[in-house]
């Protein structure tokens, strides 16, 4: 879908008019949003609002409605005729979509005042946005403990997309179980109490950072579901938290710690592979994000890229298999011969 350019000159001026206001325009759409113009709006349908009617609902003055409103119109999230406005397809989108809600949310509360910082992160590999949230070397040092709204807009982010895919994922683990899985990233432990609920035989590892295994052994500690202790490796939405060099130095680690027929199995997020050019676009913004906030050298990589780096740490990939849960990856690896050296 990345093949041509699709714009016609004045497809593209337009849209180059809307990149030069998106802040201004992210932000009143985030005000419509949560002040309830949207919603009085969609109570209104088949008649529409006028700006009176909507101060009036909302709470908010005349002026704040007209502007907000008439800004609407420009984004096509409202439309008008005969002074009164309707709720667009995209406007429904906005108010009622989940994922459009947790993306929204994510951009807003982890992203939007560390996005200023971009040119810096690029020009020195560090996350020079991270600042705007607190005082880390990377996000993930402070992942439990980022301030609100951010912390919960992070995680709903995570889970919202791991949360689709783990039932698959588990159910095709089902058909061939493993004795021991290790969970490298294991974050919340969400996936590793998956397991242990559908999988009683399993016993689970878990890796990350110290301030992460705590809030995992707590969850689980919480669930009943603590067992000690792997003829199978796990990593989900880990490895595109590392740079290309980091991602071979890691799996040279993993090749080394498979046992004999021992499995390693990557679920992650490719854009490149996704069915929709919505679900891409967020994927190459959210790289973004990586390069502002969380590390300064990572991103959501392309699968061509990713799938060049398993043979430098002696891996090859058995299978994937596209559209886990609607949108991710899982790449099923095996050793292969000694890894290939620069």
């Amino acid at each position: 879908m990345f093949d041509k350019d699709p714009l016609t000159a004045l497809q593209a001026v337009t849209a180059a008019q809307q990149l030069a206001f998106a802040p201004l325009a992210f932000q009143a759409t985030s005000v419509m949003r949560d002040r309830g113009v949207l919603a009085a709006l969609a109570q209104a349908v088949p008649h529409g609002l006028t700006i009176d009617s909507v101060a009036e609902s909302t709470g908010l003055s005349v002026y704040a409605s007209r502007v907000l409103l008439e800004a609407g119109l420009g984004l096509r999230i409202v439309w008008r005729r005969d002074d009164r406005f309707h709720l667009g397809k995209l406007g429904r989108f906005l108010l009622e979509d989940e994922m459009t809600r947790i993306n929204f949310d994510f951009t807003r509360d982890v992203c939007y005042q560390a996005a200023a910082h971009l040119d810096e992160a690029l020009s020195e590999s560090t996350p020079a946005g991270l600042k705007t949230l607190g005082p880390w070397a990377t996000l993930y040092e402070g992942l439990s403990i980022l301030p609100e709204p951010a912390r919960s807009s992070w995680f709903n982010f995570d889970h919202f997309y791991s949360d689709q895919a783990f039932p698959a994922v588990a159910a095709r683990l089902a058909a061939s179980p493993p004795a021991s899985l290790l969970d490298v990233g294991c974050n919340t432990g969400k996936w590793a109490r998956m397991c242990l609920e559908r999988l009683p035989g399993c016993r689970i590892g878990l890796a990350d950072l110290p301030i992460q295994l705590d809030v995992a052994k707590a969850n689980l500690r919480e669930a009943g579901l603590l067992p000690l202790g792997y003829d199978i490796i796990w990593m989900s939405q880990l490895l595109d938290c590392f740079a290309d060099d980091e991602i071979v130095a890691i799996l040279t680690k993993v090749r080394a710690a498979l046992p004999p027929g021992g499995r390693l199995w990557i679920l992650e997020l490719f854009w490149d592979r996704q069915r929709f050019e919505a679900a891409a676009f967020s994927l190459q913004q959210t790289s973004l994000y990586f390069t502002c906030v969380a590390n300064g050298n990572s991103q959501m990589y392309d699968s061509k890229v990713f799938l060049e780096l398993l043979p430098r740490a002696g891996l090859i990939a058995t299978q994937i298999t596209d559209g886990v849960g609607g949108y991710h990856t899982l790449v099923e690896c095996a050793a292969s011969a000694a890894p290939q050296l620069d």
